[in-house]
């Protein structure tokens, strides 16, 4: 949707038409809650559980989800940080501070600690990525106190920590481990809908009271899931409207700051190609994100044998990959918030 004027936007980058970012939109994008829910419950009762026997237990599983979900956004997030100068003048000290401490972690960490404690700090630290961004959302159009914000965080982070664990390490946990985990999640969830019914009478406006439950519900719905040992759309939910609503925010920020005079080699070639200023990043960013996962390994592998002899495996898919999503979960932490630059571009609307 269009507004009439934004007035972070300066005169020089300023498009004709400013785009805001539709709280709509955003809202509309849970959608996909109640239609994973009812595919469930078809196939439950109508189809005799072939969906379930016939997805695998993890979105990852599928070459094709990294290359359509995930990995896209997390190199649209990577290309916006480095083909524009002042953003990386803004926080390459930052950037190569956490780059440091992420090789001594990883590098030297790996070697004295359990491979299952890297997994399962990342597990949280992706949880909590995902989740934030929502929450953060939330607090504004919500318009809710610091507590009630902090209060809906953690309880969700908490529950899809466990619900994450228990659907990736489901393999290397015992019957009783696994009964605990839906046992806490279930506790977690209690306490979760109290607090959001507590939000709920403090919420000013009925579409906030929406959005609010939108995010428990991402919660309650992905804990179902996980539950009923659909563990495929358990990961799915929370994954698409995380992603989808990531894109709305790249794709507004692209707009605002391109639209009228391109800033940087990639949408300067855009505009030479006629290419719609819409569909760049997100071009991009799939195209790589395909190349990567499906060529990627095996070609450095190549590479790695014909210049030093030396065999090197998932050099691409786990560790470029691995560093750049690990990368993503922090710059976003910091990127989008009042005052960083990215937000001279974003607006919002109704």
């Amino acid at each position: 949707m269009v507004t009439q004027a934004i007035q972070p936007l300066t005169e020089d980058t300023a498009p004709e038409k400013p785009m805001a970012i539709s709280f709509r939109l955003l809202l509309g994008i849970y959608a996909i809650i109640p239609l994973c829910l009812a595919l469930q419950l078809v196939d439950s009762y109508l189809w005799d559980g072939y969906l379930k026997a016939a997805l695998p237990s993890s979105p990852n599983h599928f070459i094709f989800f990294h290359i359509l979900l995930g990995t896209p956004h997390i190199l649209a997030s990577a290309v916006l940080l480095t083909s524009n100068k002042e953003y990386m003048q803004t926080y390459k000290v930052r950037i190569l501070t956490m780059t440091l401490a992420l090789a001594v972690i990883f590098g030297i960490g790996s070697q004295f600690l359990p491979y299952r404690f890297f997994y399962i700090g990342v597990a949280s630290w992706t949880v909590l990525h995902v989740l934030k961004q929502q929450h953060g959302i939330a607090m504004g159009v919500c318009r809710l106190k610091p507590w009630q914000f902090w209060s809906q965080l953690l309880l969700s982070v908490a529950a899809g920590i466990l619900v994450y664990i228990g659907i990736f390490m489901k393999n290397s946990l015992l019957p009783e481990q696994v009964t605990l985990i839906k046992e806490v999640v279930l506790v977690l969830c209690a306490l979760l809908l109290v607090s959001t019914i507590i939000c709920h009478r403090t919420v000013p406006t009925l579409f906030g009271k929406t959005f609010l439950w939108a995010n428990a519900f991402l919660i309650f719905a992905s804990f179902y899931l996980f539950a009923e040992q659909y563990y495929f759309l358990a990961i799915l939910v929370p994954r698409l409207v995380h992603d989808t609503t990531a894109y709305v925010f790249y794709v507004a920020h692209d707009y605002n700051r391109h639209h009228n005079k391109p800033t940087n080699f990639i949408y300067r070639t855009a505009r030479k190609m006629r290419i719609s200023i819409f569909v760049v990043l997100p071009l991009i960013s799939f195209a790589l994100a395909f190349l990567l996962q499906q060529y990627g390994d095996h070609y450095f592998n190549v590479l790695m044998q014909f210049l030093f002899g030396v065999e090197v495996r998932k050099a691409i898919t786990l560790v470029v990959l691995g560093y750049l999503s690990l990368m993503h979960y922090y710059t976003e932490s910091f990127t989008w918030k009042g005052g960083s630059p990215y937000r001279r571009f974003i607006a919002f609307s109704k």
